[in-house]
This record gives C-alpha cells, structure tokens and sequence, in this order.
C-alpha cells in the first residue's frame, strides 16, 4: 500500500508550530518512501506541491496554501543543508537525495512521534496544542511538562491580576485562598476551596518546579501525556 503523507508526518495541527527543521526529516523520509515506490514525481517541488497533489490535500484539507507554504520551508532546509540536490542531466525542480540524507534517513529516530495518538488534539485547550503538543511529538517530555504547567501559572497570574513576582506553589496559594483567593470559588464549602488550593499548587510543586530545576528522565510518553491532560484540566478550571 502507498503511504501517504498522514502515514508518514505529525498531525497536520503540530506543524504549524514546528520549525523548519524539525519538519524537514519527516518530509525527508516521505520523499525516500515515494522514491521506493516509484513516485520519484514527488522529488519535484514544484509537483510536490500543486494543489493537484492529491496526497497533500488528503493532509492539509482546507489549508492547502498554508501547509504547502510550511513543507516548502522543510524542502528549502533539506536543500540548504545538503540532504537534497538537483538531478543530474535534469532541468527544473528535479531533485535527489544526496548520500548524507541517506545517512540521516538510517540514523533518524522517528519514534516519538508516533506517539501522538496518546495526546490527540481534540478537547485539547489549544495554548497546550500550539505550545506543548510540539514538544510532546518531538519526545521532550520534560519540558512539554514543565510547559504545560507554566502556561497553567501564568494564566492563574492572568486571570486573578497577580504580579509577574508571584509565583509557583505560592501563587497558587494565594489565587485559591480558601478565604482572599481571587479565584477561589466562593459558592463552595470551606473545604472544597481548600481541597482546590491544594489541587493547584501541589500540580505546580509536583509536576512544574521538578522540571524546571533539573532534567528528568525514564518519562514515558504514555506518563507525560498523562501529566499534560492534568495541566489541560486545570487550566479549563482557572476559565471557569
């Protein structure tokens, strides 16, 4: 069976935040795969491009334009890098990839991001989508983590009008106070809003200040995806 650019890239949703050569590896990998099935008219970019190509509109759907604007992006780095050339004895857009993007396509490891199906986009706040779920497909679970909860601070100091001086499990402290807390919920019992000071700052003190001290090994992603539906979580309480 044919792969398609679905089989072979992130979902559409994470490239728009990933650099172009973050990307360009996976669009390396696909140009070999259609090279080996005989689609070397994919080794064009021109071609690669057209909106006639129906394997890019199966990916990008209505954004086209946009997605065909990124690949190119990752297609120039590859060439920029050396991972492409021009085609011997051809005129135009034909291209071959070059003996160091062999090699790269033999030591790159994709495996990472085919764990985006734990983190699926939908429901999904989308500050975590545009900032975090990159991270996660790139296998930086620490930092998506560390992320994933400093967005869930700043948005605490947001909404409850906290100085830039307050922060981590203070903060936390102080937004959900069971009785001052700008943000604590004050319809509930007494002890209610103190289970939700807690909640939040121990988030913080468990999962935010950790990563940001020091690195973290042995995540696995199905943990980090996990750690990160918490961070989703809260930060849909923080809106309510």
């Amino acid at each position: 069976m044919t792969k398609t650019l679905n089989d072979i890239f992130p979902p559409k949703e994470a490239i728009f935040e990933m650099e172009a050569e973050e990307l360009a590896p996976f669009l390396l990998k696909y140009l070999k795969v259609m090279d080996e099935e005989g689609g070397s008219s994919q080794l064009n970019r021109y071609n690669f491009t057209l909106e006639t190509n129906q394997t890019l509109r199966d990916y990008a759907g209505e954004e086209l334009t946009k997605v065909a604007e990124i690949l190119t992006e990752a297609w120039m780095w590859l060439e920029r890098e050396g991972f492409l050339a021009p085609k011997p004895g051809e005129q135009g857009e034909w291209r071959f990839i070059t003996r160091k993007g062999e090699n790269v396509l033999l030591e790159e490891d994709f495996t990472a991001y085919s764990q985006g199906s734990l983190l699926p986009s939908e429901n999904l706040h989308p500050i975590l989508i545009r900032k975090v779920k990159p991270l996660f497909l790139r296998g930086d679970y620490d930092t998506a983590i560390f992320q994933a909860f400093k967005i869930v601070e700043v948005q605490v100091r947001k909404v409850g009008g906290y100085a830039k001086s307050d922060i981590g499990v203070l903060l936390m402290r102080k937004a959900f106070h069971p009785e001052t807390g700008k943000l604590s919920n004050t319809h509930s019992e007494p002890s209610e809003r103190q289970a939700m000071s807690d909640l939040f700052a121990g988030a913080i003190g468990l999962f935010k200040n950790p990563a940001s001290h020091r690195f973290i090994d042995g995540i696995s992603p199905e943990d980090a995806a996990g750690y990160i539906k918490i961070a989703d979580c809260l930060l849909k309480m923080v809106e309510e």
